[in-house]
């Protein structure tokens, strides 16, 4: 079964990597009953249907997808050929518990993030063994300190910058909570190798977030010259028009 996709238009499509991060104030899901006939019009191949749950479900998807790579177009690939899935597979689709949209969230999110690995399998083969001997910068207990300012936000989008065989496993252990063991079923590699890659990852996570906070205090720094530096312009401003109109200036006017 062929399904067309299409983006839609004002109807909450992400279309910046900092919107990703405003899914719970964006969010247009539908209600339990909506969502019961929507998936039953899904089942029954009505495009009105698909693209109900498409344009409902936009944002939920594509925060997920986001976090499994480190460019728009590659989650909007992985968003893409999700929902082809879930359209082709909604016939099987039983609802886990009471609540209809939070069962049907879990469905989709669990085929979302089984897209993302297909997807990295495709296009990161090697990943994992040449990732094995890269170095990885030590952090040290007192740098620790300051990732506690760090916001979340913050971390969700330094994820995405991880090496591909790190963010992966880190995605799947730490957000998925999935094993090692499991990690190791999905991806074809050891349990060791899962180990080791998150304990990288979690290295390189750090010194990315360390990095970003470096950066933010010496653009603090810089305004604050910045700020500084306009305030003596000011100054000897004004002494060169007290100077100009023969008024007397104070001596600390030039400090």
């Amino acid at each position: 079964m062929k399904v067309a996709i299409e983006k839609v238009g004002s109807s909450g499509v992400v279309r910046n990597q900092d919107e990703y991060y405003c899914i719970k104030k964006n969010s247009n899901f539908l209600s339990g009953e909506e969502l019961n006939l929507t998936i039953q019009g899904c089942v029954l191949n009505d495009r009105l249907s698909q693209k109900k749950i498409y344009t409902a479900f936009y944002n939920y998807a594509m925060a997920i997808c986001s976090l499994y790579t480190n460019n728009y177009d590659d989650s909007v690939e992985i968003l893409n050929d999700g929902f082809l899935k879930v359209f082709k597979e909604i016939y099987r689709y039983q609802p886990a518990y009471e609540n209809v949209i939070s069962s049907f969230k879990g469905w989709l999110r669990k085929i979302m993030i089984y897209t993302a690995i297909d997807h990295f399998r495709k296009n990161h083969k090697h990943g994992f063994t040449t990732e094995l001997d890269s170095q990885v910068t030590q952090v040290s207990v007192r740098d620790e300190d300051a990732l506690d300012r760090i916001s979340y936000n913050e971390i969700l989008r330094s994820i995405q910058k991880l090496t591909p065989g790190y963010r992966i496993i880190f995605n799947l252990f730490i957000i998925e909570n999935l094993s090692h063991e499991e990690i190791s079923n999905q991806l074809g590699i050891s349990i060791g190798t899962s180990k080791s890659n998150l304990a990288r990852g979690r290295k390189q996570l750090q010194k990315i977030l360390l990095q970003q906070n470096q950066k933010k205090i010496s653009k603090r720094i810089e305004v604050a010259d910045s700020s500084r530096i306009t305030m003596q312009e000011e100054t000897q401003k004004n002494v060169l028009v007290n100077i100009s109109s023969g008024r007397k200036v104070k001596e600390d006017s030039f400090c």
